[in-house]
């Protein structure tokens, strides 16, 4: 799918960074208690998310840090080896060979299996010596790591960009997700994994069959498709690391770990190894959330670090989560470009989302649609809430195809005069994410439907719907040929 050559580590992609003056070197000695997150908000408020910080000289550590790697646009391109990130889409669309919207199932199922059998191609390739292997801490000690406290509120320190390894008790399958991590004490953290996450989901299984440690891994670091992945609202049957092959055009080279039966990225800078007690909670936050707000204190499971391994001259790679636009904005903005096409394998009468910085990624979906009958805008919302992830979104707004969902005015000026409240605003009850703290309930809530788009006589709206208002193309021409003489420029 790719057709590029990837970034083989985390060190490839900040020499391309450096070279295109995407990346700052910060020598000033700073802590990793509250200044360093100061300092990366300030910089990703900037304009287009300012530039990639790498900070040289941490206190109590020996090891740099790294924020806002992805923190741009131009970044997440760079990332993915790509001139603008809808080129990623276009791939996959190619690769499923998309039907249109009167496909069957049959069609559409025949463009996943394509992509599987893509997949298939890039599964992992072991290696048996690696760099994430160089050094080896049989005694390690997680407070030597530079692991940030982010807000003054927070409960402590958070592993916040970690690769999270885990395998599934029943298929043996790999899963790479993204969860925070408080630090407890120099062996021990939160492992932050949400009811709706896989890692939850391998947990139960294990416990289901009688398992009461499960082995876990952890990767700091390694390519950026690699730790995109591990973001990614991948489908259960395409692992993360043969989608970042898919993505890298290249197999990701995995290494097998040292105290845990399970593989981790070759070319990571950090990984920890150990396990989660699945007779164990503890306490986990708070912490100052992606949404803006901290999210609560709640039991979560515990994960015992048994080994630490890692390059010689480690990276510490780090994001910063808060009220946005952060970091996380623009590694949310690929994932709504690149899945864009596994949305219209289900729903091909779908034409584009936009999920505003906003919304933080669940609270606001906006989709350009084409309406075909009546009824239809309301059909693809409630499909929407039926698809992974999606479920989670609390209000789905859908206009007609001639709006451009990515030009939020436009958006805003035609929802607002298109709707009537009472018709065309309808209410469901579902599950509502981990970190939703509107909801009654913890993980369940109502979610809201906004049908903007125009209106049919069996919509129960007789009367016409006007025409907008545009200048004809003949004035249009004449104007852009006269523009110079009329002398306002």
């Amino acid at each position: 799918m790719a057709e590029r050559r990837s970034h083989r580590d985390l060190r490839d992609f900040l020499r391309v960074l450096e070279e295109r003056g995407e990346l700052r070197r910060v020598r000033a000695r700073v802590s990793p208690a509250l200044e360093i997150s100061e300092i990366a908000n300030r910089v990703m408020k900037r304009p287009g998310g300012g530039p990639a910080l790498l900070f040289e000289e941490v206190e109590d550590s020996d090891y740099p840090v790294l924020v806002n790697a992805f923190g741009s646009l131009r970044r997440m391109e760079l990332a993915l080896g790509v001139s603008r990130l809808d080129e990623v889409a276009d791939r996959i669309r190619r690769l499923l060979r998309l039907p249109g919207p009167g496909s069957g199932w049959l069609e559409r199922l025949g463009g996943g299996m394509r992509l599987l059998e893509a997949a298939r191609t890039m599964m992992p390739r072991r290696v048996q010596r690696a760099p994430v292997q160089e050094v080896v801490e049989e005694e390690p000690d997680l407070t030597r790591l530079p692991i940030l406290q982010c807000w003054p509120e927070d409960a402590g320190r958070f592993i916040t960009l970690p690769l999270v390894i885990t395998r599934d008790p029943e298929t043996g399958a790999l899963n790479l997700g993204m969860y925070r991590m408080q630090l407890f004490d120099g062996r021990t953290t939160g492992m932050h994994w949400q009811k709706q996450k896989v890692g939850q989901e391998h947990m139960e299984k294990a416990r289901a069959a009688g398992v009461r440690r499960m082995e876990v891994a952890v990767a700091l670091g390694g390519d950026p498709a690699t730790i995109y992945s591990a973001t990614a609202p991948l489908p259960p049957q395409l692992p993360e690391l043969a989608f970042a092959g898919l993505l890298r055009g290249e197999p990701v080279e995995v290494v097998k770990a040292l105290t845990v039966d399970l593989e981790v990225p070759a070319q990571a800078e950090f990984v920890l190894e150990g396990y989660v007690d699945l007779d164990e909670l503890r306490v986990e936050g708070p912490f100052g959330d992606h949404t803006g707000f901290y999210s609560p204190a709640e039991p979560y499971p515990v994960f015992h670090v048994t080994a630490v391994t890692h390059r010689r001259d480690a990276i510490y790679p780090a994001t910063v989560v808060g009220r946005p636009p952060m970091e996380d904005f623009f590694l949310g903005k690929a994932t709504e470009r690149i899945f864009l096409p596994f949305i219209q394998m289900v729903l091909p009468e779908v034409l584009d989302i936009h999920m505003p910085a906003e919304g933080v990624f669940h609270n606001c979906v906006l989709v350009r649609m084409q309406k075909r009958y009546a009824g239809h805008a309301r059909k693809v919302a409630h499909g929407l809430w039926g698809l992974g992830l999606m479920s989670l979104a609390k209000c789905i707004v859908l206009v007609d195809e001639d709006c451009d969902v990515q030009d939020l005015s436009e958006t805003v000026w035609r929802v607002f005069a298109n709707i009537d409240p009472e018709r065309d605003v309808f209410f469901v009850r579902g599950p509502a994410d981990d970190l939703e703290h509107a909801s009654p309930a913890w993980r369940y809530g109502s979610k809201m439907g906004v049908d903007a788009t125009r209106k049919l006589p069996e919509e129960g709206h007789p009367r016409p719907w006007p025409r907008d208002v545009v200048m004809s193309p003949e004035i249009k021409a004449l104007v852009d040929r006269r523009w110079r003489e009329y002398g306002i420029d």
